[in-house]
C-alpha cells in the first residue's frame, strides 16, 4: 500500500504551517501528502463559518483552498485531500494508520490549537501508531535551514544546509524506533545529529577515593560509555550522518529545549508500554512540545 505523510487541517495558521511542513517532508520521503479535515455538525457553528454557508460547504471550501495553496507552493508533491464529518481524533488516527508520519499544528506554549485541543490532542499524540510531528506557526523553510549568506532566503538557495536534528536519548531505554527515526531524519536532510543525554547526579552514587574523599568522577564516564554503546550500531548503519553527543548533568527537558532553539527538528520518545492509551505524555515530551523552538517529533516505541 502506498505510504504518505498525513497532516491535519483546520484553517488555523498553525495547521497551515503544519501542512507546508508535511509537504516538505513528503518531498524528502518521495511520498504523497494527505490533508485531512474532520468536522462535526454543531447547532451553533463557529464564527469562522459564514452565515450563508452550511458547515459541510464551509469544510469543503476550506479543504479546497488549503489544497490549492499547498499544490501551488509545492508543485512536485502529489496532494490528496479528505474532508469528512467525523470525530477529529478518530479521523486523524485513522489517517495515521496508513501514514509514515502525522503532522499537526501546535501553539507551543499556549497549548494545542483548533481541533486538537485538550483531550483530543492527548489522544492523537498518545495513541498514534506512527510518529507525530507538532509544528508551530512561523516554522517555515527559513526556520529549518542555517542562515544563507548575504541575507538570501533559503527558499531561493536550495543548497542551504539544514540545521541540526536533536535527539533526546535515555540510555536506560535506548529504543530502536526513536534512534532510527532521528538518524533517518538527519540523513534525509543531509544534516548533523545532535544527541542530548542529560542525567541528575545523585549523592547515592558518590564514591570514595583512596584518600577517603567522596566524589562521583566515574558517573559521567559511565553515562558517556552508555551513550556511545547505544549509538554505535546506528552510526554504522548511517555512516553519512555526522553525530555529536552531549552528556550533561542537568534536566533532560531543559537541555532539549535549549538545544531546540537552533535546530531543524527535535525528536523525543513516547513509551507504549508504561501507561494505557490516552494517558498523559511523559514530563520531558510534554515540556518539549510546549517550549521547543522548532518542530517536535514524538516517536512511539515499545
Amino acid at each position: 500500500m502506498l505510504r504518505h505523510v498525513a497532516a491535519g487541517i483546520d484553517g488555523s495558521p498553525e495547521s497551515l504551517a503544519a501542512a507546508h511542513w508535511a509537504a516538505r517532508e513528503a518531498l524528502r520521503r518521495d511520498a504523497s501528502l494527505l490533508l485531512v479535515h474532520a468536522w462535526q455538525w454543531h447547532p451553533r457553528p463557529a464564527p469562522t463559518v459564514p452565515a450563508d454557508m452550511s458547515q459541510r460547504a464551509w469544510a469543503d471550501d476550506l479543504m479546497t483552498r488549503v489544497s490549492d495553496g499547498i499544490r501551488s507552493a509545492h508543485p512536485a508533491v502529489k496532494v490528496l485531500d479528505r474532508s469528512l464529518q467525523a470525530a477529529p481524533a478518530a479521523a486523524l488516527l485513522a489517517a495515521a494508520d496508513h501514514a509514515d508520519v502525522l503532522v499537526l499544528g501546535s501553539r507551543g506554549l499556549s497549548g494545542f490549537t483548533g481541533f486538537v485541543t485538550g483531550s483530543i490532542s492527548q489522544r492523537v499524540v498518545s495513541r498514534s501508531p506512527v510518529p507525530v510531528v507538532l509544528v508551530r506557526a512561523g516554522v517555515g523553510t527559513c526556520a529549518e535551514h542555517l542562515p544563507a549568506p548575504g541575507g538570501v532566503s533559503p527558499d531561493e538557495i536550495s543548497q542551504t544546509p539544514y540545521r541540526d536534528v536533536v535527539l533526546g536519548l535515555d540510555v536506560g531505554r535506548p529504543c530502536d524506533e526513536l534512534i532510527d527515526f532521528a538518524f533517518d531524519a538527519a540523513r534525509r536532510r543531509g544534516a548533523a545529529l545532535r544527541v542530548i543525554h542529560a542525567f541528575s547526579a545523585s549523592p547515592a552514587y558518590a564514591t570514595a577515593d583512596g584518600h577517603g574523599r567522596v566524589g562521583g568522577p566515574q558517573l559521567p564516564a559511565t553515562h558517556e560509555h552508555a551513550v556511545i554503546a547505544a549509538l554505535r550500531p546506528w552510526c554504522e548503519k548511517y555512516p553519512e550522518v555526522p553525530v555529536a553527543a552531549t552528556v550533561v548533568d542537568g534536566r533532560p527537558a531543559g537541555e532539549l529545549i535549549s538545544a531546540s532553539a537552533d535546530a531543524a527538528l527535535t525528536v523525543v520518545g513516547r513509551s507504549t508500554r508504561e501507561a494505557p492509551p490516552g494517558s498523559q505524555l511523559g514530563p520531558v515530551a510534554h515540556a518539549v512540545l510546549h517550549h521547543a523552538g522548532c518542530a517536535v517529533a514524538v516517536v512511539p516505541h515499545a
